[in-house]
This record gives structure tokens, sequence and C-alpha cells, in this order.
């Protein structure tokens, strides 16, 4: 008897060291962190999609792995990165240390992401980007595969991608613009927020725009929570603009297309304005952003592919709202993060990151593939262009948003021509028309 009473003691205390040191072992859910600046719309999209997706493959049993079914459970965490990036690391310790999630979504602000990368590498776990645009996310994996081999970029491609479509946007308006008012050299005025994202914008514009045959007319960095931008404004139109390249993800996209159409400042607004990009911006404006233009990932009579209208079509049943980009944690879970797990039949991070690198796959906004550096490293970056993730270009029309690019895009020479379904013409604002036909 006492030997049976000794033998159950052990058996006991070696189900717990199991349970606390090998978590795996004992594990009945798979835990997926997801991490963004939750008072925020931004934050909001990431646990709106996070949360779809969770639901869908938990409605369907869970998730495959080896001989088993695991459900997922999501765990919320504020980073509150808009305003201080040490809460954004705190969120992210909290994650690992005390929560002991799996993996890892979101993240918006990349100073705050390069922060909170850093100690999801340290614990080894996957974290899946989505939010931050720097280059530098990606360059650390090829520079130090080691430490960084874990971070993957989910959402959306990387600044420089971003800056090249805008130019390709930016460039097809201005011949737009130059073809139906006469204008023979397009001014571009360069407005882009001070933060670290938009930094390597500048200097690829100012080299770019001439190349395009067009002039720099000036370089705008206002505050990204400016509540007034009059002065930027009035600046740029005694500046003799014709076009207004932004790049804004935080809410001075609101009052810069508001009190510009209040001054109905004769120059069109294209490149990248997040707060354009939700269904809110008619209303927030006051009607004011009619015919501003930026790149976007989804918009309601658009479909990229057989992926997109379902999506954005439950999206919008189930919350209201168009998704923004930030809601792909949607995909990072179900295209991404579920798949590979089924594929390996494990959780081990190792072996699922030799997956991820070399998947290629249909997502909502496109076909996600892992580009590789200059020296064959690998980046665990989007790829980009036809074929692949090409963001798109919508319009705010008469209080609709409606998309207009890629509308009979030929990225180069012998490239085939792309256009998805549900594209309609750019409009060119009247009071535009007006100023240059009188």
């Amino acid at each position: 008897m006492k030997n049976f009473k000794v033998f159950w003691v052990m058996f006991l205390v070696s189900i717990f060291i199991a349970t606390v040191c090998f978590p795996a072992w004992g594990a009945k859910t798979i835990k997926i962190g997801v991490i963004g600046p939750m008072q925020f719309v931004q934050g909001k999209g990431h646990w709106n999609g996070a949360v779809m997706a969770a639901d869908e493959i938990n409605a369907r049993g869970g998730v495959k792995v080896g001989d088993k079914k695991m459900k997922i459970e999501l765990v919320k965490a504020d980073s509150n990165e808009f305003l201080n990036v040490t809460d954004a690391t705190n969120a992210m310790e909290r994650l690992m240390s005390r929560d002991r999630v799996d993996f890892v979504v979101g993240g918006f602000r990349s100073e705050a992401v390069l922060a909170m990368q850093d100690i999801a590498m340290d614990y080894k776990k996957i974290f899946i980007g989505c939010g931050a645009a720097h280059p530098e996310l990606c360059t650390r994996v090829a520079k130090d595969y080691d430490t960084y081999q874990y971070f993957f970029r989910g959402t959306p491609i990387n600044s420089s991608f971003l800056v090249r479509t805008s130019f390709i946007q930016m460039a097809t308006v201005g011949a737009i613009l130059k073809k139906s008012l006469n204008i023979p050299k397009i001014r571009v005025a360069v407005v882009a927020e001070k933060a670290m994202w938009a930094d390597p914008l500048i200097p690829a514009a100012k080299g770019f725009i001439p190349k395009l045959g067009m002039e720099v007319s000036g370089i705008w960095r206002p505050s990204p929570v400016a509540t007034d931008v009059m002065a930027e404004l009035s600046a740029i139109q005694r500046a003799d603009t014709h076009l207004i390249l932004t790049f804004f993800s935080s809410s001075v996209g609101i009052p810069f297309a508001r009190q510009a159409g209040e001054l109905k400042i004769p120059a069109a607004l294209v490149g990248i304005n997040v707060e354009a990009q939700k269904d809110g911006f008619w209303q927030a404006t006051q009607g004011n952003g009619n015919y501003v233009m930026t790149l976007n990932t989804y918009n309601r009579n658009v479909e990229v592919n057989e992926l997109t209208k379902p999506y954005v079509d439950t999206y919008v049943k189930r919350f209201g709202e168009t998704p923004t980009y930030t809601a792909d944690t949607y995909s990072a879970i179900k295209h991404s993060i579920v798949p590979v797990i089924e594929m390996t039949g494990t959780l081990d991070a190792d072996r699922l990151v030799k997956v991820m690198e070399v998947r290629e796959y249909k997502v909502p906004g496109g076909t996600v593939a892992y580009i590789k550096d200059k020296e064959g490293r690998p980046l665990h970056d989007l790829k980009w262009g036809p074929g692949y993730m090409t963001s798109l270009g919508v319009q705010w029309q008469d209080g609709k948003q409606v998309g207009v690019w890629p509308n009979k895009w030929v990225a180069a020479k012998g490239a085939p021509e792309v256009t998805y379904k549900g594209m309609v013409p750019y409009k060119i604002a009247p009071w535009i028309i007006e100023a240059y036909r009188k």
C-alpha cells in the first residue's frame, strides 16, 4: 500500500512537471496572442480579424495537430503603441511570460513593432506582423536568421513596395490630369507624417518624381496627430501644386482631407491615407473628402480573387464595416499558421518556420510568397507585383468608396494586364477641372 502511494505521488508530480515545463504536452488549446493599439481602429481591426478566423476554425472542430484536434484560444494585448513604446514591450512580455502564447499576430507602429519583435524572438515564438511596414523588420531576418527567423510580415507590403505602388498610382492620376486638363508639367507636393515608417519615403519621392517627368513642389511633414493643417495646405496651394502625394497612417489624414476639401485646393490627393480607407471617412470629413484617393487592401465591390468577396462580405455582416488591412490577422491565422500546423502535425516553431518561408498560397488580398534578399537570404517579406500582392487604389466618389486601380495596369513591358473585378474609372474633382479650364 505504501509503495502504491509513493508511486501515485511520483506519477502526479511527473504530470505536473510535464505540464509546467513542457506546456505543449498538457495544452488543450493553441494560444494566439493578438497585440495592437486596441483603443484605436487599427487594433480593433487586429482583434476583429483574429476573432473571425478563430471562430471559423473552432466551428469546424479546431486545428488538427497530429492525431488530435485543438481549439484556438485568443489572448488580447493592448500595446498602446501610438502613445508609448514601453507599454508595447510590456504587453508583448506579458503574452510571452504570463499568458504563455504559442503564436503572436498584430503590431502596427514600426517603432514599437521593432521592440516587440525582439521580445518575441527571445522566446522563439512565431510573430506575424500585421500592420508595420518598415523594411528593417525583415532585413533583420536576413542579417541574423538564427535570432529573427520567427518573424514574418503578414501585411502590408513593406514601405519600399508601398511607395512604389503609390508612385504608380500617382503617375496614373498625373497622366489623367495632364491629358484631360492640358497641364504641361505636373507639380507634386509630398506630405508625409513624422513617423519612422514614412522616413525612407521622402528621399524615394525626391528621386523618383522627376523621373516621371514631374516636379516636386515641396515637402511637408505634419504630426501624425495634427488636428489643423491649414498652414501646410496654404503653402501647398501657393507652390502651384497639381497633385498631393500623401503618406498618412494616423489621424492627421482626417483634417488634411477635410480642410483640403473645404479650401477646394485644385490639386488631386493620392498616395496613402489610412483614415480614407475606412467606411467612416466620409462622415468624419463631412463630405469634404470627396475625390480623395488612397492605397488600400479591400473594397466592398472589388474582387482580387475568389477568397476576397466571401471574406469581405462576412466581415461587413459581422462587424458593420469594411475590413482595413490590420484585420489581416484573419489571414495570418487561417491561411498561414493553421495550415502549416496541420501540414506538419506540430507546434514546434523551428519546424513550422521551414514550411512557412517556402509556401505560396492565396489570401483574400492576393497571393502570399516570401522573397529573399540579393544574397539569397530569407527575408520573410511579402512578394509584390502582378499575381501576388499589389494592394488597391480606391477613391471616394460622392459618398462611396470605389476601386480605381489596378485598372488595365501593365507593370512592365510584356507583363500581363491587371484589372480586378469591380474596378471603375478615376474621377477628377470638378473644382480642379474648373480651375484649369478657365
